[in-house]
C-alpha cells in the first residue's frame, strides 16, 4: 500500500506533536501530584502548630476559679477554626468520638469506631492514612491534656487525599482532551499546508508522467517563490531543458547520419555487388570503397563533433595566447595547398578558451578557403581585440559569398558554390565552426574581404582578459 508524502508528513508531525504533548501532560501530572503530597503534608503540620498555639493562648488567658477542661478546649477550637475544602476536624475524649466540625464532611470518620480507637491510642502526634468510601484520607492525631483534668483528649485533622487528587485528574483529563483537540486541529491545518507546499511536487510528478506517456518535453513548471520547492521546480525545468536539447541533438544526429551515410553505403554496396574477378576491376573497386569509407569516417567524426558541441564538457578551457594560436594555424595550413599565406594581425593577449577547438574552427575555415581558391590566391589569418571582443578571422581572395547565401552556408550539409578544389566535403565544416563559436559564447559571420573575396570572422567575448606586458 502506497502512502503519500502528504500523509507521511502529517503523520510524522502528529507523532512528534503527540509525543511532545504526552511528555508535557505526564510532567504536569507528576508535578501536580508531587505538589499535592507536599501541600497536604504542610497542611497537617500547620494544623498541628495552630492547635498548639491556640491551646497555649487559651489556657494562659483563663482567670478565676474555672476548672481546667480539655473537652471545652477542643470544642472552642472547632468553633473558631473551620476546615478547608476536603478537610474535616473532630475530637476524641477518653477513647470515644466527641464532637466534629459544623461543616459536613464527605465521610464521617468519627463514626468508624475501629478507626477512632486506633487514633485514641496515640500518645504523640501521629500522621497516617486510612481508606474510606471516598478514597484515601490522610490524617494527623494530636494528643491533648490539660493540667487538672484527668481526661484524655485527641484532636484529629483529616484531609481527603483522593478528592484532591480527583481534581488533579480532572484537570489533566481536560488538558489531555484539549491536547487531542489541538492535535486534530493541527492535523487538519497541517494537511492543508502540506497540500499547498507539496502541490509543486505533485505537479512535477504529473508532468513527469505526462512526459513519459507522450514524450512531450516542452512542458515547464511555473512555481513562484524562492523556497526549496520553487528551487526544485527550477531544477526540474532545467533538467527538461537539458533533456529536450539532448533529444534534439539525438534526433539531428540520427537524421543527419541517415541522410548523409545512406549514399556512400549505397555506392559501396553497388560496387561490391558488381565487382568481378578481374584484378584491375577489383583494385579499382577496392580503392573506391576505401575512399567512400574514409568519407563516411569523416562524416561520422563531424557529426559527433556537432553533437558534442551541444553537450556540457565540450570545451576544455585554458589561457590561450592569441598570437601563438594565429601563427600556429598558418604553419599548419601551408600544407593544404599552394597559396599565398599571410598573417594579417596578431592580438597580444590571452583568452580563456579551448585552444584545440579554436584551432579546429580556424582550420575548417582555412580548408574552406582552400576549396574556394586556386594556386597563388591569397589566404590570410588574423586575430585582434576590438570593442571588448576577440575577433579571429580567415580571409581569401576567392569569389566570395553572395549576400543571400551568407546565413545558409553555416547550416548542416550546405555546400557553397564556386568550389575550385577537387574534393567535396559533407557540408558540415562551417556548421562545426559555428558550434565552436557558440560554445565559447560567440558567433561567426562572413563579410566581404578587402580587395574582394570572403572573410569569415569568429567574434568571441573576452570574459577575462590578461594583456601581455
Amino acid at each position: 500500500m502506497r502512502v503519500s508524502a502528504r500523509a507521511r508528513i502529517v503523520g510524522w508531525m502528529l507523532a512528534v506533536v503527540g509525543l511532545a504533548l504526552s511528555v508535557a501532560i505526564f510532567v504536569t501530572w507528576t508535578i501536580l501530584l508531587t505538589g499535592l503530597n507536599s501541600r497536604i503534608s504542610d497542611e497537617l503540620d500547620k494544623e498541628v502548630d495552630k492547635l498548639r498555639r491556640y491551646a497555649g493562648t487559651a489556657l494562659s488567658q483563663q482567670s478565676g476559679p474555672q476548672t481546667p477542661d480539655v473537652r471545652k478546649l477542643m470544642i472552642d477550637y472547632l468553633q473558631v477554626n473551620p476546615p478547608d475544602r476536603w478537610e474535616t476536624f473532630f475530637s476524641i475524649l477518653d477513647g470515644a468520638a466527641d464532637r466534629s466540625t459544623f461543616i459536613e464532611a464527605p465521610v464521617r470518620l468519627d463514626a468508624d469506631d475501629e478507626l477512632v480507637a486506633r487514633m485514641a491510642a496515640a500518645t504523640r502526634v501521629v500522621s497516617d492514612e486510612a481508606e474510606t468510601a471516598k478514597g484515601t484520607v490522610q490524617y494527623a492525631v494530636i494528643p491533648i491534656s490539660v493540667e487538672g483534668d484527668s481526661r484524655r483528649g485527641h484532636f484529629v485533622v483529616a484531609i481527603f487525599y483522593d478528592l484532591h487528587r480527583e481534581e488533579i485528574v480532572d484537570a489533566v483529563r481536560t488538558l489531555g482532551l484539549s491536547a487531542l483537540g489541538a492535535m486534530g486541529l493541527a492535523g487538519a491545518v497541517g494537511w492543508l499546508v502540506a497540500g499547498q507546499v507539496l502541490a509543486p511536487v505533485r505537479l512535477v510528478r504529473q508532468t513527469a508522467e505526462q512526459i513519459s506517456d507522450s514524450t512531450d518535453l516542452t512542458r515547464r513548471l511555473d512555481v513562484p517563490g524562492n523556497d526549496d520547492v520553487a528551487a526544485l521546480a527550477g531544477t526540474f525545468n532545467h533538467m527538461l531543458d537539458r533533456l529536450e536539447q539532448a533529444f534534439v541533438v539525438q534526433r539531428h544526429f540520427m537524421d543527419d547520419a541517415g541522410h548523409e551515410l545512406r549514399t556512400p553505403i549505397t555506392v559501396i554496396r553497388g560496387h561490391l555487388e558488381l565487382m568481378g574477378d578481374d584484378p584491375d576491376d577489383r583494385a579499382e573497386t577496392l580503392a573506391l570503397v576505401t575512399d567512400e569509407l574514409d568519407r563516411m569516417n569523416r562524416i561520422v567524426d563531424d557529426l559527433l563533433t556537432l553533437a558534442k558541441a551541444e553537450q556540457p564538457g565540450f570545451l576544455a578551457l585554458d589561457n590561450v595566447e592569441l598570437a601563438d594560436l594565429t601563427v600556429s594555424v598558418i604553419a599548419k595550413a601551408r600544407a593544404l595547398g599552394e597559396r599565398r599565406w599571410r598573417v594579417d594581425e596578431v592580438a597580444e593577449a590571452r583568452l580563456p578558451a579551448d585552444r584545440q577547438r579554436l584551432t579546429q574552427a580556424l582550420m575548417q575555415l582555412v580548408a574552406n578557403a582552400v576549396r574556394h581558391t586556386a594556386d597563388d590566391d591569397l589566404i590570410a589569418v588574423g586575430s585582434a581585440v576590438r570593442d571588448g571582443r576577440v575577433d579571429l578571422w580567415v580571409r581569401d581572395s576567392g569569389p566570395g559569398v553572395p549576400p543571400a547565401e551568407r546565413e545558409k552556408i553555416f547550416g548542416r550539409f550546405v555546400r557553397g558554390v564556386g568550389r575550385t578544389g577537387g574534393h567535396d566535403g559533407a557540408g558540415l565544416g562551417l556548421a562545426i565552426v559555428r558550434s565552436i563559436a557558440q560554445a565559447h559564447g560567440g558567433n561567426v559571420k562572413v563579410i566581404d574581404a578587402p580587395g574582394g573575396g570572403a572573410c569569415f570572422v569568429m567574434s568571441l567575448p573576452l570574459w577575462e582578459l590578461w594583456r601581455l606586458s
